[in-house]
């Protein structure tokens, strides 16, 4: 573990040993389906891209929760109670946690991030925007088992908005909470972000946006992969296919072969039939009832639970029990 200071910021570093990118690619094309996990689409190009998704008329996620986190900050804060410690999983900019930050009476902030660049831009700009604050932030794979600092709160509090916990498959979704739970002491309270079930064709419009943005998002995946690893794939002969799959109550999102085609990554040759997929992401959508049921059975007693007018999306706070 090393700390890092950077104009007076205060980061612990945490991060993983250097993820085997080639290995893990190999291994998810050679599998029936084809497939790559998600957290490659989030190269720099990515996440710019994604950023851009987030503004998008059709992408309502991200606008409906920060309006909920405004419109319901009074009971949240009640609910996190004065002095807690305040810790994001995958806190980025943190730019849906000020307002938690403005509104709540805190102990400390520690947001977690993989990206050590981001965290501490961000932590270096928290601290000049919230100077009494304690903030300490941490380099981290969040989806790992790590310890939290001891900061002196009365509590703490997990912050995992976004409806990120939709990308996990259930089953890793279930393991995450329990390892949540597990590393948290009794009456401690996770706040996160669900995406509720809803209309297909909203849900199919927000990941098939009018201005190509969230295709251009998924399409980057090939380019990161041509130039990271050397493969040789022709942009040009795959398209961005994204669908709700209701038996499985999630989005698909996939590269989509045109034609029969063969590409090379290293000494293998992969070989791809038209029409054949490349499945690059899941974002599963719940019900309160379906969402509360996993907590429950993971550790956590479900207390509140906050949803917009249109019932798009939900913020839960649960406690572990």
């Amino acid at each position: 573990m090393s700390v890092v200071n950077q104009e007076s910021s205060n980061i612990t570093n945490l991060s993983p040993k250097q993820d085997d990118m080639f290995t893990n690619i190999i291994n998810g094309l050679t599998s029936n389906p084809k497939t790559i996990a998600a957290k490659y689409l989030y190269d720099e190009s990515g996440s710019k891209l994604f950023e851009r998704i987030t503004d998008l008329e059709e992408y309502y996620q991200t606008r409906t929760e920060f309006d909920i986190l405004n419109q319901s900050h009074a009971s949240i804060a009640k609910l996190m109670e004065k002095g807690a410690d305040l810790i994001e999983l995958g806190s980025g900019s943190s730019t849906k946690t000020h307002v938690l930050l403005d509104e709540t009476n805190l102990n400390s902030y520690i947001p977690i991030d993989i990206s050590s660049t981001m965290l501490t831009k961000t932590v270096c700009q928290l601290e000049k925007d919230y100077p009494r604050l304690k903030i300490h932030g941490i380099v981290a794979d969040y989806t790992q088992s790590f310890s939290l600092p001891e900061l002196g709160g009365n509590k703490r509090v997990v912050f995992f908005p976004g409806s990120t916990i939709g990308n996990f498959e259930p089953f890793e979704a279930a393991m995450f909470l329990k390892q949540l739970s597990n590393t948290l002491n009794k009456g401690d309270g996770l706040l996160i972000g669900v995406d509720l079930k809803k209309d297909q064709d909203m849900l199919e419009k927000a990941y098939n946006d009018k201005q190509g943005i969230t295709a251009a998002f998924n399409m980057n995946l090939l380019t990161r992969m041509n130039r990271e690893l050397n493969t040789d794939f022709d942009v040009e002969n795959f398209y961005h296919h994204a669908f709700y799959n209701a038996a499985k109550s999630r989005i698909e999102m996939h590269l989509v072969s045109k034609v029969n085609q063969t590409v090379h990554l290293g000494d293998r040759k992969i070989d791809f039939a038209e029409s054949e997929t490349i499945h690059t992401e899941n974002s599963y959508k719940y019900s309160i009832n379906s969402f509360q049921k996993i907590g429950s059975r993971c550790g956590f007693k479900p207390v509140e639970v906050f949803v917009d007018k249109n019932k798009w999306f939900s913020v839960h706070y649960l406690e572990v029990e």
